[in-house]
């Protein structure tokens, strides 16, 4: 792949390091033009032995009770992608390092979609108060999603450790937000003790909500049992239960929720967004692992996601705050894009909100030089 590096005398020059089963990057790629068909994520022609960056997407929502259509938010994002320019305003030279998307299994996508009829059966007799009609046939369901749900998290931890026995730095691309439980189970079992930076509506700190364990609203609930995760902030936060409330207040020393109302008034006021992000800086710990909901954006910017609510952060607030964390000299240990999702009516505005969030993720998240 591309990389820079400095000339004996001095200059810094262009080389290519290509691979022998890689000859089409030889003299051929031009970061400055059109992305070409059958090209990678971003048009970037390197194979996965090349790319310093891998991202797995992961094509589930079981549990989404509002909009559905996150499953095929790596698909949206990758052809988004292709129209992203490559010369990124603070990493420019992100290209030259590699990023390349991995592959879902045909059998886990076959599988979600045998169950996500089943799963929205079981919501929609909820809502209507018939669930306790027919207690052994729903109990039955909610196991089935259960199990298929645990096979997904054992396929994508084996998939996280593989990609990092490489070397990789390694992102997920949902799918709704309970996708990335799996990620801090690897870490756990690596023994990682490290910090989370959650942007997002909502706090997702509810005990198996809709009576589903997995549920993308108890993502955090489900990970703050792993002892290794020592902080979480949470940043956007604008929709939220009692239960959650109590949860976050109940440990001060762990959990950290700057609620959006309370930084809006404090910008009002005036504080300045720098001043705020300060604060989430410093209560992390030196390994962040970053969480994005794309719904912790103004709905404006991602009218399709699975829950939007209003309000919300504008889209250089939350690039300048993962600026922030990695000029902190902090180590990101991984991240994830979640709950990007396509219009009904096939337009690509959420696509291309989440496929440039995802190029900035990519640049806060690679290895220093």
């Amino acid at each position: 792949m591309w990389k820079i590096v400095e000339d004996v005398g001095g200059l810094w020059r262009f080389y290519i390091f290509a691979k022998q089963n890689s000859k089409r990057m030889e003299n051929t790629f031009d970061p400055n033009a059109a992305a070409v068909a059958d090209s990678g994520i971003y048009g970037l022609p390197c194979n996965a032995e090349e790319a310093q960056i891998i991202i797995i997407p992961v094509e589930w929502e079981l549990t989404t009770s509002y909009n559905r259509g996150t499953v095929d938010g790596p698909a949206t994002v990758m052809e988004a992608s292709l129209q992203v320019d490559l010369c990124h305003h603070d990493y420019p030279d992100l290209w030259q390092k590699g990023i390349w998307m991995d592959e879902f299994p045909k059998e886990l996508r076959d599988l979600h979609d045998e169950l996500a009829p089943l799963s929205e059966e079981i919501i929609n007799a909820l809502y209507e108060g018939t669930i306790d009609e027919e207690p052994e046939k729903y109990a039955a369901l909610y196991a089935r999603i259960e199990a298929a749900t645990e096979r997904k998290n054992v396929w994508l931890r084996e998939r996280i450790a593989y990609w990092k026995q490489q070397g990789k730095v390694v992102g997920l691309l949902g799918g709704d937000h309970s996708c990335p439980l799996a990620y801090h189970q690897y870490l756990n079992e690596q023994g990682v003790e490290y910090g989370i930076l959650h942007a997002d509506a909502h706090c997702d700190l509810r005990d198996a909500f809709e009576g589903f364990k997995y549920s993308h609203a108890s993502i955090f609930f489900n990970t703050l049992k792993l002892s290794n995760v020592k902080k979480l902030v949470q940043v956007g936060i604008r929709d939220y239960c009692h239960q959650e409330k109590a949860l976050a207040e109940s440990q001060p020393e762990r959990i950290k929720v700057f609620f959006d109302r309370d930084c809006r008034r404090r910008m009002y006021e005036g504080a300045t967004w720098k001043s705020i992000v300060d604060e989430m800086v410093a209560f992390l710990p030196d390994k962040v692992y970053l969480s994005i909901d794309i719904d912790a954006l103004d709905p404006k910017l991602c009218p399709n996601t699975g829950t939007p609510v209003p309000g919300g952060l504008e889209y250089e607030e939350l690039m300048y705050l993962l600026n922030r964390i990695r000029e902190s000299g902090k180590t990101i240990i991984g991240f994830d894009l979640c709950e990007v999702s396509p219009a009904p009516d096939g337009g690509d505005w959420d696509g291309n909100v989440g496929a440039r969030v995802l190029f900035h993720l990519c640049g806060v998240a690679s290895k220093k030089e």
